[in-house]
C-alpha cells in the first residue's frame, strides 16, 4: 500500500470524526500516539513498537488531511532527491548545528 492510498483509507475509516474533533484535538491525539511509541522503544516491545508506529502513521495521516495536505507528495518533494540541505543519498550534511538532522 502506497502512502497516499493509507491516508485515503484513514479518511474513510474515520475522516468524519477528525473533522468534528478538528485539528487541535486531533493534534493532541497524535502527541498521545507519539508518547505511547516513545514508551514501547524504551522497552523495545516488538510488536507494541508495530502497532504504535501504525497509530503514529494513521494519526499523521488524518493531520495532513484535515489540512489539505497529500502527504506522499509532501514527502516526495521534500524527500525525492535526496537529502533537502546536501542532495545526497545518504545524506553527507555535517552533524553540527540545532537545524542538523539527527540521525535514529
Amino acid at each position: 500500500m502506497r502512502v497516499r492510498e493509507f491516508q485515503r483509507r484513514i479518511e474513510e475509516l474515520y475522516l468524519a470524526r477528525d473533522r468534528a474533533r478538528g485539528i487541535e484535538g486531533t493534534f493532541g491525539w497524535f502527541v498521545e500516539e507519539v508518547g505511547e511509541l516513545s514508551r514501547a522503544l524504551r522497552k523495545r516491545n516488538g510488536e507494541n513498537l508495530r502497532e504504535e508506529f501504525a497509530d503514529c502513521l494513521a494519526w499523521l495521516s488524518t493531520l495532513a488531511s484535515l489540512s489539505g495536505i497529500d502527504l506522499e507528495a509532501a514527502a516526495l518533494e521534500k524527500y525525492g532527491s535526496g537529502c533537502p540541505r546536501c542532495k545526497g543519498t545518504p545524506c553527507s550534511c555535517p552533524e553540527a548545528g540545532p537545524e542538523a538532522r539527527r540521525a535514529p
